[in-house]
């Protein structure tokens, strides 16, 4: 196999030493195929077929529009200030409750993931609004940062989200569907952060103690009726998350049209709320452009990269290494999630997505799980157990982007390893609820199926 495919393997091998070494992912997908293109000896003329691929595949897809959308979207609504209103009423309302505030963060989590889908934005905006209120109220560093961390990441697999959609264009397959199918495994594992949080507190009440006087966090407008306050902050999110994700699955939308009613109403929220100005446009138009570009750039250069892999062997030899093992349809598939979740603690999802993905597909494609697993619903099903295994790159040591969004912005009061602890069980319940989805596939496939 080293002389059939060693330059696939050699290409592997850069790869990760170019990602270990800091250097920009995007130049380092392109750079090496271009690189081994010409090590490889491929005819000039196929690198005419790696940009043909590039601007008729990637650059024309209009799937790909609704990206820059949504992330306007979800840094309007991180400007608007509704995540800070909800946040201070939510408090109000489990501020009696053991592991409340804990509680009120995963909640909030979960709003906001159905509003935004920006990982680094929820990560900070929660950082930055409930760490130092949970910190005074004596809660334990190892809940408080493992809690703001799990939630700010729902958002990758809670619809609408930007990996869903760039999945969908990977895969060929409904990026309705996939909103439909992700939506109750990502509330799924919201509930199970909620219930682990709860039940931390029952069992070890030092780690979350009751809001006390001189240790109480600020509430909003006290004099507001709990019932009223919860109405006014919850009813923004509420429409925008009913019109955008109502619009897709209700099939009165594409999900690039979605993306621009949701464009549209977190600027209509922002404006109500007073928040609106030059300044703030200024700030997310940039913010966005900032962010669509990295996203651009990464996906023409891992396509640059998988077309020469794939010219070089390495689908094949991928395909020879997974079938060969001799393990049956769920046997494979627990191997490909090892496989993934292992990546997921050196590559960024969108380097798996568009590197890896694309050769487990016909290995997938070729399995026979039974049952209800036909057709197109086990491509459905297997990207969502991708997604949910994918968001635990962002928690996983030693490139988690959550971690390190929680480490700027603590700016050095807490250390690395604190951190790295308080993911470990949110880790676990991720893997959880991903093993749920594989025992029971209706979790997935329940929406899709009734929505038809």
């Amino acid at each position: 196999m080293l002389d059939e495919y060693g330059l696939a393997i050699a290409m592997v091998v850069a790869l990760l030493i170019g990602i270990f070494s800091g250097y920009p992912v995007a130049f380092l997908l392109g750079g090496l195929g271009i690189l081994f293109a010409f090590i490889g000896d491929i005819p000039l003329p196929f690198l005419g077929t790696v940009a043909s691929r590039i601007f008729g595949g990637v650059i024309e897809n209009w799937l790909l529009i609704a990206i820059p959308l949504f992330v306007f979207m979800g840094l309007m609504l991180e400007r608007s200030g509704v995540a800070k209103n909800l946040l201070l009423t939510l408090q109000r309302l489990f501020g009696n409750v053991r592991g409340g505030l804990a509680v009120s963060v995963a909640l909030l989590g979960v709003v906001m993931a159905a509003s935004t889908g920006i990982i680094g934005a929820s990560v900070v905006m929660l950082g930055l609004l409930a760490l130092p209120v949970m910190l005074k109220q004596g809660y334990k560093p190892e809940m408080a940062y493992g809690v703001v961390a799990a939630s700010g990441t729902l958002g990758i697999l809670i619809p609408p989200s930007i990996m869903l959609v760039l999945m969908g264009s990977i895969m060929q397959i409904s990026v309705g569907d996939l909103f439909k199918a992700a939506l109750i495994p990502g509330l799924m594992l919201g509930g199970l952060y909620t219930l682990y949080l709860l039940i931390a507190a029952w069992l070890k009440p030092e780690w979350a103690p009751l809001a006390k006087e001189g240790n109480a966090p600020e509430t909003a407008e006290p004099q507001i009726p709990l019932a009223v306050a919860l109405l006014r902050d919850l009813l923004g999110p509420v429409v925008l998350i009913v019109a955008v994700l109502g619009s897709i699955m209700a099939g009165i939308a594409t999900p690039t049209e979605a993306a621009a009613i949701g464009a549209a109403g977190a600027m209509l929220l922002a404006l109500f709320l007073r928040q609106l100005n030059v300044q703030a446009l200024r700030d997310v138009c940039r913010s966005t452009s900032k962010t669509s570009a990295m996203i651009l750039f990464v996906v023409v250069g891992a396509t640059c990269f998988s077309v020469v892999f794939k010219r070089l062997g390495g689908a094949d030899m991928i395909e020879e290494l997974i079938t060969g093992t001799g393990l049956g349809p769920y046997g494979l598939l627990l191997l490909l999630m090892g496989l993934i979740f292992l990546l997921g603690f050196f590559l960024e999802w969108i380097e798996i997505s568009f590197v890896i993905l694309p050769l487990l597909l016909p290995v997938v494609g070729d399995l026979d799980f039974g049952g209800i697993l036909q057709g197109e619903a086990v491509m459905v099903w297997f990207a969502i157990l991708v997604a949910i295994n994918l968001q635990t790159s962002f928690l996983t040591p030693p490139f988690g982007y959550a971690l390190f969004y929680l480490k700027g912005i603590t700016q050095g009061g807490v250390s690395i390893g604190t951190i790295y602890k308080s993911i470990i069980p949110f880790v676990l319940l991720q893997l959880a609820g991903l093993v749920l989805c594989i025992l029971f596939p209706s979790i997935v496939l329940w929406l899709p199926g009734m929505t038809e």
